[in-house]
């Protein structure tokens, strides 16, 4: 549940822009009835229409998850709010000055931010994140723990290069495409491949 929950940003994204991309006219009449304020000279082409209006679908869409969170009274992870001052800023960029090149980087800069987090809470803090998310589930040595801690770091950090590459070397389409799918293949397969090598040492339910 908490899966969909974190994805519903993405989905929202890829969503909206596939509709818009199929319905340029509407979505070129849409974003300048609606988010001609916010961009610079005020004139949105219609190739540039669908990529503004899904950036600022998955804007309100994060806004919505904290709104969310708040009102329940439950904890927001820092890792939320990080990724709603990214979206905010990168997101409000590219609608700003209908450039897609913002909301390009904003996945890498993202995934860099949670590599950053996670290395220097290890590393200089001696605290390790993944553990404290996940030693509940299994006991692990800690020198397995320290492993398993950059092996998430070293994760994310190549799924920034990997997103600068298909954005900067394939059509911005291709790039939404594989921003729901493949991004989020590679997190699960990831998952699944550390599940399996750490399975002995996950606790059976009692």
């Amino acid at each position: 549940m908490k899966f969909l929950f974190d994805l519903f940003p993405v989905l929202l994204f890829f969503s909206v822009f596939k509709w818009a991309e199929g319905h340029a006219g509407a979505a070129q009449d849409f974003v300048s009835h609606y988010l001609s304020g916010l961009v610079a000279g005020g004139a949105v082409g219609p190739d540039q229409a669908p990529i503004l209006l899904a950036t600022a679908v998955a804007i309100i869409a994060t806004l919505c998850q904290i709104g969310y969170l708040l009102a329940r009274r439950r904890k927001v992870d820092t890792m939320l709010w990080i990724s709603l001052a990214i979206i905010v800023l990168f997101g409000g960029a590219t609608i700003y000055f209908h450039d897609e090149t913002f909301i390009k980087w904003k996945p890498t800069v993202l995934y860099w931010c949670f590599a950053a987090v996670l290395l220097v809470s290890q590393v200089f803090m001696r605290k390790n994140l993944i553990r404290a998310m996940m030693e509940k589930q299994m006991i692990l040595p800690d020198q397995l723990w320290a492993r398993v801690g950059l092996a998430w770091a070293g994760f994310f950090a190549a799924m920034g290069v990997l997103n600068l590459y298909v954005a900067f070397n394939y059509s911005t389409d291709q790039w939404v495409t594989f921003k729901m799918f493949g991004a989020t293949g590679l997190m699960f397969a990831f998952i699944v491949g550390q599940s399996l090598l750490l399975s002995k040492y996950i606790k059976e339910p009692e």
